[in-house]
């Protein structure tokens, strides 16, 4: 029997800005930035990762892909069967990724699967534009697009369920992306670029990222209630979005809107914060620490996606009872009983911190709400 043929392209610099609090790898000097801060690739374990759940399939799949770090190396490393349709520069680019998506459409794939953020979700939709069907692995800082599954797990077993002829159909998903040079200062200019074809499966992927009208009383109310309860001593890891600087404006401080913010004893002690920095406070200082953290509107992604400061070390050395999550109810509205969802890039963590937590919601007021990994 014939194998399926799947595209498999990875952006192999994908995610390399986010923990070193970049906001995105956008770009040669990015990259170049990235790494010279201690920023590690992400994008390759990602999509290792997606592949086990295609283990089941390996003798059914053949899959296209481009040389090296944008699929050959992985796929080699895991046993699929491969082949290879060109080469890559060194460092790739974006030409890299339109060229191979061409390529792997007219080699005749089924589906392509791709990892990487909303850079790369934009190269691949000016490539193919609605031409053939695509599954996005999550792997970047920021993805906005709805063509991203959840996390990578949920990519490979959506790949699976397509395979196995389990689509209904397909149906049209966004492709948002943002200015990252706005986004690095503070600003957030999204655009809808277009829209590419996902297999129509349900529970495996996200939705785009939504606004809410957020009732500004209980802004207020939840600022409140969580600065009032700010303990002596303690550090407080305030991460990104407009909820939760709502707190930092409640405590009269020049919060960083897309960054995480350090507060202690309500003095803001460190401003734009990356990973390696929360480390070496969580080290030195021997204080108790709490992470407040928003989940995206929409989407209900609470970890993995534009907070990845916030990486599995520290979210273990600070624990899961001492994250307070923060939302408006109009927020939580837009989820339309979805749960949160964590995606820090460790599935151990992932379950770890799956189950019911409490939800500040207003002063004094919160939501029982439910955390999945998927």
């Amino acid at each position: 029997m014939e194998r399926q043929r799947i595209g498999f392209i990875i952006n192999p610099v994908a995610g390399l800005g986010g923990r070193v609090a970049l906001k995105g790898s956008d770009g040669a000097d990015i990259v170049a930035r990235a790494l010279a801060l201690g920023g590690a690739p992400e994008a390759a374990k990602r999509a290792r990762a997606a592949l086990e759940q295609l283990r089941p399939y390996q003798d059914n799949i053949r899959f296209l892909t481009y040389g090296g770090p944008m699929g050959a190396d992985i796929l080699q490393e895991a046993g699929f069967a491969y082949t290879v349709l060109g080469e890559p520069q060194t460092p790739t680019t974006a030409a890299n990724t339109m060229a191979a998506a061409r390529a792997i459409r007219e080699a005749g794939a089924a589906l392509l699967l791709f990892a990487g953020g909303d850079g790369t979700a934009r190269d691949v939709y000016e490539a193919l534009g609605q031409s053939l069907p695509v599954l996005g692995i999550p792997a970047g800082v920021k993805m906005h697009s709805a063509v991203y599954a959840l996390n990578p797990q949920s990519a490979g077993l959506a790949a699976a369920e397509f395979l196995a002829g389990k689509a209904a159909g397909q149906r049209a998903a966004e492709v948002m992306d943002i200015d990252e040079d706005a986004f690095r200062q503070g600003r957030v200019s999204a655009r809808l670029y277009g829209y590419m074809e996902v297999p129509g499966l349900s529970g495996h992927m996200q939705t785009s990222k939504s606004a809410s009208s957020s009732d500004e009383d209980e802004l207020l109310g939840m600022a409140g209630y969580i600065v009032n309860g700010m303990e002596p001593e303690a550090l407080y890891f305030i991460g990104p979005g407009s909820t939760t600087m709502a707190i930092m404006e409640d405590l009269g401080l020049a919060g960083t809107l897309l960054g995480v913010d350090v507060v202690q004893n309500r003095a803001l002690i460190l401003a734009d914060a990356n990973e390696a920095q929360l480390w070496e406070l969580l080290e030195k200082s021997g204080a108790k620490a709490y992470i407040i953290v928003t989940p995206i509107g929409g989407q209900g992604m609470l970890f993995g996606r534009g907070n990845q400061q916030f990486s599995p070390r520290i979210l273990r050395r600070v624990g899961k009872a001492s994250i307070q999550t923060v939302a408006t109810r109009a927020k939580l509205r837009t989820l339309n009983g979805r749960p949160l969802v964590a995606d820090t890039g460790d599935p151990a963590l992932d379950l770890e911190l799956c189950g019911y937590q409490d939800v500040v919601v207003d002063y004094e007021q919160t939501v029982f709400y439910k955390i999945s990994d998927r």
